[in-house]
């Protein structure tokens, strides 16, 4: 396999710490050889860190693009809102994509990138639905495909984004405000859309959504509290306390706060930057709770839960089958088969593999990496395939805001035809 050079639109959390370090692990493989980035210190760490030459590293991806294709492929991880552009633009100029999640903020971009999947069918353009990748839902999807339970019939999916998780990313950061970004369930919740399609094999024909913002608001500011943490008097005992979460003994998410860790630097952060104001006095506004309910046109039905309030982040799903069942927790690494003409549970262990997503950030660049190269096969997450499970997150949210079910092929038609 040929040596394929790579370029990268976002060094921030994704792009930087996610995607990135494949690159180390296997420099006959593949090496970056540009970089675009409008924070400073993120597009210099990135340049130093994979020796990317001054007349490749732009501060805007329009610089980038201003130049002949520069690599074989580009990994577009910038903000949501600004993904429809670069991808366009860069399969216009030959680059095989891999495009993270969601796939925009916007429901028209991603109708058009699926048309753009169409037509540049002879490239590579994935999206880093990056669950599918994973030993542990692959797993689970060869249970559901072997029939050795029988038929699926029922689905029950809980997301448990942790309150640390949801403090951190959609009260205080950058997806907390859906006027700005998107709906939670899509920013958070398309890849686990994307896993109901995979397990149903079936579009979606109607689904209703329930769900609120009922704690992360004014209405649970109280006397004493303060406007950022650092001043509070209940900062040592507040779960939601930046002082706790980015200043304790297991700070979380600090390079997102400040590319440069330091205790003075993150102090200094929660003194003037969006990381370090209470929880109760943010502009956020999606929900911290959601339920949907999901048909498919096989007659596959599904809940999903999404909730911010649970100690831990991961996943427990449970599979109703015709002759047997199923329980799982990502979390654990633990999948457990009851078949009904057993009395014993079987326990599997899936392979584990150390990188974010229970290994599904490596093992999606592996396959882009060998699809570029040449290897020939199909990728697992094509353009083309994850339209679906993001229109499912808007018509789902537009069940949430509306109160009424969702006919999936009304929702095509009323809300995308005239696209």
């Amino acid at each position: 396999m040929k040596k394929v050079k790579v370029a990268l639109i976002g060094a921030g959390a994704r792009g930087m710490y996610a995607y990135a370090p494949y690159a180390k692990e296997n420099e006959e493989l593949l090496e970056f050889v540009a970089v675009a980035e409008p924070n400073h210190i993120r597009r210099n760490q990135f340049k130093e860190e994979y020796k990317i030459n001054d007349e490749n590293t732009f501060l805007h991806w329009k610089e980038l693009f201003k130049k002949e294709r520069l690599a074989d492929a580009i990994i577009i991880a910038n903000n949501d809102e600004s993904h429809y552009e670069p991808t366009k633009i860069a399969l216009e100029k030959g680059y095989n994509v891999l495009l993270e999640k969601p796939m925009s903020n916007k429901l028209e971009d991603i109708i058009k990138l699926g048309e753009l999947a169409r037509k540049y069918k002879n490239q590579i353009f994935m999206i880093c639905h990056v669950l599918r990748y994973t030993p542990f839902f692959s797993k689970l999807k060869a249970i559901i495909d072997s029939k050795e339970l029988g038929d699926l019939v029922n689905i029950q999916h809980n997301e448990n984004i942790g309150y640390w998780h949801f403090a951190h990313s959609f009260t205080r950061g950058n997806w907390r405000n859906s006027n700005e970004t998107s709906p939670l369930i899509l920013a958070k919740s398309c890849h686990d859309m994307d896993i109901l399609l995979w397990f149903s094999n079936s579009n979606c024909r109607k689904i209703a959504s329930f769900g609120e913002l009922s704690h992360m608001n004014n209405l649970n500011f109280k006397e004493g509290m303060a406007d950022r943490c650092i001043d509070c008097k209940y900062k040592e005992e507040c779960p939601y306390s930046a002082v706790k979460l980015y200043l304790g003994e297991k700070p979380i998410f600090k390079t997102v706060v400040h590319p440069v860790p330091t205790k003075e630097n993150l102090k200094e952060a929660l003194k003037s930057g969006p990381y370090g104001r209470c929880v109760y006095k943010c502009d956020n506004n999606v929900v911290d709770h959601m339920v949907t309910i999901l048909e498919f046109e096989n007659n596959i039905t599904a809940t999903f839960n999404l909730s911010a309030f649970t100690q831990d982040c991961n996943r427990t799903l449970k599979l109703m089958f015709t002759n047997g069942e199923v329980r799982a927790h990502d979390g654990k690494n633990v999948i457990e088969v009851k078949k009904f003409t057993e009395n014993h549970w079987k326990t599997i262990i899936p392979e584990v593999v150390e990188s974010g997503h229970l290994g599904g950030d490596t093992k999606i660049m592996e396959d882009f990496i060998a699809l570029v190269g040449g290897k020939g096969g199909q990728a697992k997450t094509p353009a083309i395939k994850s339209v679906e499970s993001h229109v499912m997150a808007f018509a789902a949210e537009e069940s949430r805001v509306t109160g009424k079910v969702v006919n999936m092929n009304e929702f095509w038609n009323n809300k995308i035809e005239g696209i």
